[in-house]
């Protein structure tokens, strides 16, 4: 359920406190995700339909198709894939936005605050290793981890319980003393899963989109809002 006002504050200030090990998404959670929702649903669309000679409406069609065919998979998440699947550039397309990269309100005073805890402070991201690295150029966001575990690194998106598995063998973290933080319900219910205890959602992954409401998780509008007084 949702927390409000103070009892979100305190009941954040608790959960940071409790825990040994705090599990952050990046793109919606660290970094605006209007980046990568403009790239594949307003510039890859474009490409497609004028290398293929077709309508745009057709070409969004077509590629919404075959995205929700692989929702959540590990090629769902992999450049190479969809550079062979749609004979495009997907990286080149990436890069000519990458003016676009940016980090969400409060985040990366967020992550200087977290790096100089005691918790040990992973990176845990679905993104491929190429679209990371281009965002770390811009951002420097690495910088702030301890460590960095990409869906293509553990060989499984986070959606599936391979994911945490692998993450459990390379990090041997307590789940019940683990804090994990993501925009993706989907993502959450497979850590709920694997039994993370302490999870919040982030409602405002996109700064050009309305807020999202969470149901079944504690969540709040940015990460910023974890280390409110």
């Amino acid at each position: 359920m949702k927390l409000q006002g103070s009892q979100l504050k305190d009941a954040s200030d608790s959960v940071l406190g409790e825990c040994d090990t705090l599990l952050l998404d990046m793109d919606g959670t660290l970094l605006d995700l209007h980046f990568d929702n403009h790239v594949w649903l307003e510039v890859v669309p474009v490409e497609f339909a004028r290398q293929n000679s077709m309508p745009e409406q057709d070409a969004r069609e077509q590629l919404y198709k075959k995205m929700m065919a692989l929702r959540g998979t590990l090629n769902w998440y992999c450049l190479e894939f969809w550079s062979d699947e749609l004979d495009l550039d997907i990286v080149g397309l990436h890069r000519t936005m990458n003016h676009k990269i940016t980090y969400l309100p409060g985040a990366e005073k967020f992550l200087q605050t977290v790096a100089s805890s005691e918790m040990r402070v992973l990176l845990t991201t679905n993104s491929h290793q190429t679209t990371l690295d281009m965002k770390d150029e811009v951002t420097g966001l690495t910088r702030h981890f301890d460590e960095i575990y990409t869906c293509h690194d553990l060989g499984s998106p986070k959606e599936e319980q391979g994911y945490w598995n692998k993450l459990m063998e390379a990090e041997d973290f307590d789940p019940e003393r683990t804090l994990f933080v993501d925009d993706n319900p989907h993502v959450l219910a497979s850590a709920r899963k694997f039994g993370i205890e302490h999870l919040v959602a982030i409602e405002a992954p996109d700064s050009n989109r309305p807020a999202k409401s969470f149901d079944e998780y504690h969540s709040v509008e940015g990460v910023a809002k974890l280390t409110e007084l």
